[in-house]
């Protein structure tokens, strides 16, 4: 599986970005795919989730009513929609896939991550 984010970039503060996660390869069962994002000195944090069918969704709580998670899965695709951006919103992002797969009679499950993009919000 592979994972390609676009779409980074750098914004004025209050200004918006879509990032992109584009994903290639074969998958098992997609238990979860998400946006995460890791700002210098910091541990990654999770942004945002959404279940395979994007009937579901969940944010971290500094980004609640700024950001929308969503996916085509017909193009096997996932965005992140980020309005009112503040320069705390700066971080390289990552788009994630847990990948559950049965491998030798075994259940296992696996992450895949992009190579990230640079989201840059100057004040």
């Amino acid at each position: 599986v592979q994972l390609v984010e676009s779409g980074g970039g750098l914004v004025q503060a209050g200004g918006s970005l879509r990032l992109s996660c584009a994903a290639s390869g074969s998958t098992c069962t997609i238990t979860a795919m998400g946006w995460y994002r890791q700002a210098p000195g910091m541990q990654r944090e999770l942004v945002a989730t959404i279940t395979s069918g994007g009937g579901s969704t969940d944010y971290a709580d500094s980004v609640k009513g700024r950001f929308t998670i969503s996916r085509d899965n017909e193009k096997n695709t996932m965005y992140l929609q980020m309005n009112s951006l503040k320069p705390e919103d700066t971080a390289v992002y990552y788009c994630n896939l847990r990948d559950l797969c049965l491998r030798a009679f075994t259940w296992r499950e696996d992450d895949y991550w992009g190579q990230g993009t640079q989201v840059t919000v100057s004040s």
